[in-house]
Formats: structure tokens, sequence, C-alpha cells
């Protein structure tokens, strides 16, 4: 039988990142998923303040060269790669010069939110769901972290709801402690909206701040992780009112074996279904 195939969408992973938050609980579960019994591929941002020379990124041409429309503009998307060669594993980047090139993640060097970390989101998950589809490799199972993977499951739901690369595909969003405070443009529904998304799918995004985002891709997803040890009150009681299939927070050493299980579960769900 063939390996079951999890895509992990995230925000940041170690060592590109800082090794903390994010960053460290993708990275110890990517590479313990691996080394116990599925095949994984990672996608991240490949923002500026990666060092590219350190870390070996190179461009791969043949997934490079598209455009992605956002606001009604065309983004070149530019795919690199980079080796993780204690955990045997690649890292695929999404980068686009506009949006990735400045020496920052999310906030500048005076700690302000960027002023197009909408559109940076909108640009990293489109940009992750086309390149996974001209890989040609198919995901059983799409988990993504942190709040700039948080338009991927409406993406998904939405956008590719009749794509047979993605049929059947069980999507996690995991939230986090992050940041909560960032505002993003009041243009974000309209943006949005230029991918023929209906108003009544974004209702939570009159209101366009991080919080209501992660709400977003708890909203859309099919089950939620709880990445940290702590979250905010409006999250964790979306969450208990949600219904939906909940990984409560793990710690290191409980972590991929409480994954693993989860993911069982979920592809079980969809085994049931196909007979």
């Amino acid at each position: 039988m063939s390996k079951k195939r999890i895509l992990y969408v995230t925000q940041e992973i170690f060592p590109f990142l800082p090794n903390e938050g994010v960053s460290t609980s993708v990275r110890r579960l990517s590479q313990g998923v691996q080394e116990e019994d599925k095949e994984i591929r990672v996608f991240m941002p490949r923002f500026g303040v990666v060092n590219e020379r350190r870390h070996q990124l190179h461009e791969v041409i043949r997934l490079s060269g598209m455009n992605l429309v956002i606001d009604d503009s065309d983004h070149p998307l530019i795919i690199k790669v980079a080796s993780i060669p204690k955990a045997k594993m690649q890292v695929y980047f999404i980068d686009n010069n506009e949006y990735f090139k400045r020496k920052s993640t999310c906030l500048d060097m005076d700690g302000n939110f960027h002023s197009d970390n909408d559109e940076r989101a909108i640009f990293y998950c489109k940009g992750v769901a086309e390149t996974v589809k001209k890989l040609g490799w198919k995901p059983d199972v799409i988990h993504c972290h942190g709040w700039m993977s948080a338009f991927m499951p409406l993406f998904l739901k939405k956008m590719y709801a009749n794509d047979p690369h993605f049929e059947n595909v069980k999507i996690v969003y995991t939230t986090y402690n992050q940041i909560d405070e960032g505002e993003f443009d009041s243009r974000l529904i309209d943006k949005l909206k230029f991918d023929k998304f209906d108003e009544s799918d974004l209702e939570i995004m009159k209101d366009p701040t991080v919080s209501n985002l992660n709400l977003l891709g708890m909203q859309w997803a099919d089950a939620i992780g709880i990445g940290s040890e702590t979250i905010n009150d409006k999250i964790s009681s979306y969450i208990q009112d949600a219904g939906k299939p909940t990984l409560e927070y793990q710690d290191e050493e409980t972590l991929i074996t409480a994954h693993q299980e989860f993911y069982n579960t979920l592809l079980n769900e969809n085994e049931d279904l196909d007979e």
C-alpha cells in the first residue's frame, strides 16, 4: 500500500527562521511524521530574512514562471527549494520580489504590521496550490500552520472545489498564539471577491484582523489543531462551538504520535466514504 501524503503549508520552519513557536513545531512534526510512515512536502514563504546562501536555496525553473493575479494585478511566482540534510527533507519556498524581498517577515523593523500582509498571504496560498498541482503530487491531508496559511482552506473549498487534484483531501488548520493585533487592508474582501468568492463566504473578514483570519482558516478547514499552550479567548470559544475534530495542544513528547493518530482518523473517514 502506498504511503499517505501530508502537505505542510506553514508560515515558517526551522532552520530557515528562528527555533521557536510555529517554526519549531512544524520542523519536529514534519520530520517525525516522515520518519514514521508518511510522504511529506513542506512549503513556506521565502521571506527576505531567509539567508539564501547559507541555506543553499536555488530556483526551480520548471515550477517557476507563472503569474498569479492579486487584486487584478499580475505577480510573478518564483519557486525555490532547499534541503534540511539532517532531516532528509526538502522545503519549497514561495517567492516574489514585491512581496517577499524585504528583510523582515510580517512586521517591519519598527514592529509595524506590513500594510500588504493580506496580499502576501493570498499570494502564498495561491502559490502553494498551483505549485503542488504542477509537481503532480496529490496530497491526502493538507495541514496549514499559522495565519499566513489561513486562506488555504477557503481556496481549496471554493476556488479548487472541482479540481481533481484536491479531490477528497482533508484540510487541517492549526492556530497558534501569534500576533493578533494586526489589521489588514480594509479592501481585503474586495480583493478576494475578485476571485469570485461570495460575500457570504467572507463574513468573518468584514473586520479584517489577524484574529479573524484565524477564524476564517478554522471555518473552512475539516479539522482544527491547537499549536500553542495558550490561545486567545475568542479563538478558544470558536473552537468549542465549531464541533469539528480538534487536536488539542501537544508537547514535544506526544506531538508526533498524536498527529499520526489524528491524520489516520481523518484518512479512515475518507476511506469509509469511498466504500
